[in-house]
């Protein structure tokens, strides 16, 4: 089975960090886009950051610069998102989606293949 397993999440106070973790199983991530995207309750879904498996290019959404670094192993097939100076608004599930990556994150975005099950993080104040 083609699989994204998202891990990592939990409780922290405003101010802290943590480290998500995104592991494909079932493909390798060979041309590949890999993003981290979050929804809040009530709240529409929120692009957070984007990687690219074959030249480590990335794209940051608003709420992400400056605090989130995305990263990527390909010898382990994971993208790692990680998140300092948390605060109560990041509070959401997160999820990580791939799909095949030609240089347009706009496309990318349109045809993810693959996404997670999300995990949770919340930010207490």
């Amino acid at each position: 089975d083609v699989q994204l397993q998202a891990s990592g999440g939990g409780l922290v106070q405003a101010g802290g960090s943590l480290r998500l973790s995104c592991a494909a199983s079932g493909f390798t991530f060979d041309d590949y886009g890999i993003g981290w995207f979050r929804r809040a309750p009530g709240k529409e879904r929120e692009a957070v950051a984007f990687i690219s498996s074959s030249d480590g290019s990335t794209f940051y959404g608003d709420s992400a610069k400056g605090r989130f670094t995305i990263s990527i192993d390909n010898a382990k097939n994971t993208v790692y998102l990680q998140m300092s100076s948390l605060k109560p608004e990041d509070t959401a599930v997160y999820y990580c989606a791939a799909g095949k990556f030609g240089g347009s994150w706009s496309a990318w975005y349109r045809y993810l293949e693959v996404w997670g099950q999300g995990t949770q993080v919340t930010v207490s104040s």
